[in-house]
Order: C-alpha cells, then sequence, then structure tokens
C-alpha cells in the first residue's frame, strides 16, 4: 500500500517521478478518466484553502469524486471518537484518504489503522509531503534543483512545511541557509538528520546579508501565538519583511516563495516583481497532488 506520510518516505527517484508526471499533466498530458470510480475522503481536523481545495480539485480533473469532514466538531470525534476508529470507518467508504491533523504523528497512526493509502496533508509541526513535492516542482520550473542555495526563512521551528523541504532538498546536494528569530530556529533534530546526510547548513540571523547569494528564498509566515506579547512579535516580524528594496541586488534568477497564507511577510509591492513565485507555487497544487493521487490509487 502506498502511503505518503512522510517526505522520508520517498526516494530521490521517486520524487523525481512524481515531478516528471506533474509536468506531464500541466501540459495537459492526462487521462482525464483515470480515477472514473474512485473516491478520495478529505479528512481535515485543521484549517485549509489551498491544500483542502486542490486535492478536491485534483481528484477532479482525474474523474474521481471527493468526500470529506472540515473540522473535528463536523465528524464523530467531537463525540470521543478515536482517530483510529473515525480511520478504520472511513477507509471502508473510499479508495484513499488525505488527512490534515493538528497532533504531529497522526497521519502515520491513521496509516495503521487504514486499509486504504493514506496521504499527509500536515500533522501539527511534523511533515507535509504534499506541500513540499510543489515547492520542489516550483523551483524545478526556474532551474535545476542540484547544487543550489536555498533560504529558509521564518518560524523554523514550528513551520512544518521548513522541515519538510529542508529533507527534501538534502537530496539534491543543496546548500541550506536558515534565517529565523532567537528560539524558532530549525530544530536540532532536524539539523543533526541534515549534517549526517551531507548537507551544507548555515544558519544567518539576518537576511540581508545572504540573500544576494541565494537562488531560492522560502519565506515562511512567523506566528505571533509563539510570542509573548504584541510588542514582541511586531519587533520580529518587521526585521523579516521581503520588499522591493531588499531585493535590488539579488540574482535575476532568484525566485521567492512562500507556502501561503502570508500576513505581512512579503510587501505586496514584491508580488509585481519577477522574482514572486508564491502563487504560481500554489496553482502548481494541482498537477502536483494529480500525480501523487495516481501514485496512490492506480
Amino acid at each position: 500500500m502506498n502511503h505518503i506520510i512522510s517526505i522520508h518516505d520517498l526516494e530521490r527517484s521517486e520524487i523525481d517521478s512524481i515531478l516528471d508526471e506533474a509536468a506531464i499533466i500541466q501540459a495537459l498530458q492526462y487521462n482525464d478518466t483515470a480515477l472514473k470510480g474512485k473516491i478520495l475522503a478529505l479528512l481535515f481536523f485543521e484549517p485549509s484553502t489551498r491544500t483542502r481545495m486542490s486535492f478536491d480539485a485534483a481528484m477532479a480533473r482525474l474523474g474521481g469524486t471527493s468526500i470529506g469532514i472540515d473540522s473535528v466538531e463536523a465528524s464523530s470525534m467531537a463525540k470521543g471518537e478515536t482517530l483510529a476508529d473515525t480511520v478504520r470507518v472511513v477507509s471502508g467508504y473510499a479508495d484513499a484518504i488525505v488527512l490534515r491533523h493538528p497532533k504531529e504523528g497522526a497521519a502515520r497512526l491513521a496509516s495503521e489503522f487504514s486499509t486504504v493509502p493514506v496521504i499527509n496533508a500536515g500533522d501539527g509541526a511534523g511533515q507535509h509531503p504534499s506541500q513540499t513535492l510543489l515547492d520542489l516542482y516550483t523551483i524545478r520550473q526556474s532551474m535545476p534543483l542540484d547544487d543550489i542555495q536555498v533560504g529558509l526563512l521564518g518560524d523554523l521551528r514550528y513551520g512544518r512545511t521548513a522541515h519538510s523541504l529542508a529533507h527534501a532538498l538534502s537530496l539534491y546536494g543543496v546548500t541550506i541557509h536558515t534565517i529565523s528569530p532567537k528560539g524558532l530556529e530549525l530544530p536540532s533534530a532536524i539539523l543533526e538528520e541534515l549534517t549526517r546526510a551531507g548537507t551544507q547548513v548555515v544558519e544567518h540571523d539576518d537576511v540581508s546579508g545572504i540573500i544576494s547569494s541565494l537562488d531560492v528564498l522560502y519565506v515562511t509566515r512567523i506566528q505571533r501565538e509563539r510570542f509573548p506579547d504584541s510588542a514582541s512579535y511586531f519587533q520580529v516580524a518587521s526585521s523579516y519583511r521581503i520588499t522591493p528594496e531588499l531585493l535590488s541586488g539579488v540574482k535575476q534568477r532568484l525566485i521567492v516563495l512562500h507556502p501561503l497564507p502570508r500576513l505581512d511577510e512579503i510587501d505586496p509591492r514584491v508580488d509585481l516583481l519577477p522574482h514572486a513565485r508564491y502563487f504560481e507555487q500554489s496553482r502548481n497544487g494541482i498537477p502536483v497532488r494529480m500525480a501523487m493521487l495516481q501514485k496512490v490509487m492506480i
């Protein structure tokens, strides 16, 4: 059974295969009845716009049908049912499950009780493999993935998208530059894992000193709820704001990515620059998730 719980579950060759298939799909060379008669269950126990809707759209474009739950309150978990029992039941209704859950490890647990493939759509501060695949796909549209310089900016302690992406990048010989507020650095366990994989990780506390060397700047939201007061948050958030002025001396091929939603970390004026790829990145969720659904359901 082909669960996709973590980017760790995929070899580089499998990642490349999914990205290759996504490119074929994006060129409109796909079978729009490939998943006809199949049902996808979307179990989202945490808010989502892009991930949920793009999986739904991906299933529809392949001729399949989606059913779903949008909150704990809308499910029997509100009555005390365990996630394990919910998954046991739902796997009897569908041919695959996409799960988003606030607790790290929930998707791995679900895979142990499901009789159909499970795709992790984000579990707490853990993993978000489909986001990572579309991030890689977006980078690959602009440049080869091998041996590039990538900056990860923002909340790297709790940001699951950054965790997944960092591991995936380690498969391509990338140099990773981390830029984060004090206390929100990349967890030591992930740093150790990257080091063991032979990945060079360079830590910074100021983006302006490194941005001219980067090929990719991956921006994440700094989460206000992690700070003791608003003043502390705004002091940090304002120091990590991406503006046209900051980007004035960067490489021509630099691309700026963001998993969205954004708050104030990217000035809206950046949207008009050729470096801005975050809305294209979001659109790429459709072909990438179509490729993922085909991988686990065919």
